[in-house]
């Protein structure tokens, strides 16, 4: 029952030009109002009404959508006689997509500016691990290369000194400079 005023109510949504649908309690049978007009039928929210036969019949709650052998979709009326079955339940379908496509996409993208969502968390934090491996072996790697640097200037700097090619003051074989 509740899915049927929560029907009316979204067909009311749609289209504010309807102020004919009053949905009243249920006073007789649906069957009562067979044969006579779609308007009739239909002012008990309860009730619905099938052009094939012009029957008034129970709405199938149990079943939400009425089956095919009920009364084919296209001749149903539920709520309002202008509008079938098959265009409400068309038009309340993306209508209700519309409202949670919006939501859904700001939950994910609230979610993942926070971080709280276990998917972004991986991607984020998979990526910081990764920055952070790589810059260590990067300071690493510069380290080895001053290491290496500095042993190969110390090299440089003792055959500089054997040879005279650095003025040094206690070598005793430094260059003579002719004066």
């Amino acid at each position: 029952m509740e899915v049927l005023v929560l029907i009316s109510f979204t067909l009311l949504l749609i289209h504010p030009g309807i102020s004919k649908v009053t949905l009243r309690p249920v006073t007789g049978e649906c069957s009562d109002f067979t044969n006579t007009s779609c308007e009739q039928c239909l002012e008990n929210v309860s009730c619905l009404w099938c052009f094939v036969g012009k029957r008034c019949m129970k709405y199938p709650v149990e079943s939400i959508v009425p089956h095919n052998s009920t009364c084919p979709l296209r001749q149903a009326r539920w709520g309002v006689c202008w509008v079938n079955f098959e265009f409400l339940i068309i038009a309340m379908s993306v209508v209700g997509g519309l409202i949670l496509l919006p939501l859904v996409c700001c939950c994910c993208y609230c979610c993942c500016k926070k971080k709280v969502c276990c998917c972004c968390k991986k991607k984020f934090h998979g990526r910081d691990e990764e920055d952070v491996r790589l810059a260590k072996q990067h300071e690493e790697r510069m380290q080895q290369r001053k290491e290496r640097r500095a042993g190969k200037k110390a090299q440089y700097d003792e055959i500089r000194k054997k040879y005279g090619l650095i003025q040094d003051s206690d070598h005793p074989y430094s260059r003579f400079e002719n004066e």
